[in-house]
């Protein structure tokens, strides 16, 4: 059977028609479909997770003996995490409590000299008092002739010499009082100064044993036994995996809508699109990416393009999800922001400092410990026990 060249026109006329219609509707559903949900969202493919990465450093100097955790592994705040040798150390530590002790005995020398000097003072000032009297009667018996002139000779060059010891006397305390006038037996520089340097070698003891400043799992444990380390060298790192967030980087063109307290939907490739994490914008990093470079670029110089900013924006997670979904940080996302909530300020933030990880206390009583022990090797050493101050000596004549 023909067909007429009219049926066949008016047949493609049908379909293009229906053709443009799918289209027309397709467009307005996606424009519907944007209007009310994709216009409030910013997506960034340029996304990872990020978290704190706890460096676990030397603080003394010494040989590796024994090494207690190896990555992966988890470890409790205060966990011993490497011993050193601690046989040169605690030498230091013997001799430095020797030098204090020798310091106090030392102090407590000088202030027995110091009160010996005083009891020799009033003892010539005794002695020269009953001189000075000698001379005055004599004085008074000349004129009758009951003494004579010799005896009256005698007694004044005596006072003469005793004067000019009691000044030597005087001289020499005054020396001594210098050396201790206005302290203690126990709270003398010269004691401070060697139990200060106790507590130094008692902390350098102390740290011989690296404990885990917080808690987390370890990773790139780079110490081994037998390394010699000195202060400052890495050992391993430690990352607390219930506290983690999300660096969006996206480009300036993007973050005029962005506001910290704008929620946010993260998936990570880990899971797929099989589950989606939540999170809140904290704030943005005061500067692109370029600003933070080992060489950031030099604009002046004439070589100049165009390239668009990446800006790092903190997500927070939560962290139920971390827990029952765990994660690590490197890991890359598809972050969509909702940016339909834009009230609070663009320089805003909400992050707080306020998780472990943030603070430890392995340290806190060290010092306290050190002072004590320190105070028990004073106190043993004093052999005249008292803390008074001894700053007057009444035979000294003002």
């Amino acid at each position: 059977m023909k067909i007429h060249p009219k049926d066949i026109r008016a047949r493609r006329n049908r379909y293009l028609v229906s053709v443009i219609l799918v289209l027309i509707a397709a467009a307005m559903s996606y424009a519907g479909y944007w209007w009310l949900y994709c216009r409030y969202w910013v997506v960034s493919h340029n996304a990872f997770v990020s978290g704190n990465l706890i460096p676990v450093e030397a603080d003394a100097t010494g040989i590796v003996t024994q090494v207690l955790a190896e990555e992966s592994q988890y470890v409790n705040k205060g966990d011993l995490l490497v011993r050193l040798d601690e046989h040169r150390a605690q030498t230091a530590l013997r001799q430095s409590e020797g030098e204090l002790g020798q310091t106090v005995r030392e102090i407590g020398t000088v202030f027995a000299t110091r009160q010996q000097m005083c009891q020799k003072i009033i003892a010539r000032s005794a002695r020269l008092d009953r001189v000075r009297h000698d001379v005055i009667r004599l004085r008074q018996a000349i004129p009758n002739g009951s003494v004579s002139d010799q005896a009256l000779q005698n007694a004044e060059d005596q006072m003469t010499v005793l004067e000019a010891e009691m000044r030597e006397a005087e001289a020499e305390f005054k020396s001594i009082e210098a050396k201790v006038g206005g302290t203690s037996r126990i709270r003398h520089p010269d004691v401070e100064t060697a139990k200060h340097k106790f507590v130094a070698a008692y902390l350098e003891f102390s740290r011989q044993q690296i404990r885990a400043p917080a808690s987390g799992y370890v990773a790139k444990r780079k110490v081994q036994v037998g390394n010699r380390i000195q202060p400052g060298d890495p050992l391993m790192t430690i990352i607390p995996l219930d506290h983690l967030w999300v660096e969006a980087n996206l480009r300036e063109t993007e973050l005029q809508r962005i506001r910290p307290g704008q929620q946010a939907e993260i998936i990570v490739d880990l899971y797929d699109d099989s589950y989606v994490f939540h999170g809140t914008v904290e704030g943005l990093v005061p500067g692109t990416g370029s600003v933070f470079a080992l060489l950031p670029p030099d604009n002046a110089t004439g070589n100049f393009i165009h390239i668009v900013q990446r800006v790092p924006v903190r997500i927070a997670l939560r962290e139920d999800e971390i827990l029952k979904h765990p994660i690590r940080p490197g890991l890359s996302t598809v972050t969509s922001i909702n940016v339909k909530d834009s009230e609070r300020s663009l320089s805003a933030s909400l992050v707080a400092a306020s998780s472990p990880e943030y603070q430890t206390d392995i340290f806190v009583d060290e010092l306290t410990k050190a002072e004590s022990k320190a105070q028990e090797i004073i106190k043993n050493n004093v052999v005249s026990p008292g803390d008074a101050l001894d700053t007057n000596c009444s035979g000294i004549k003002k």
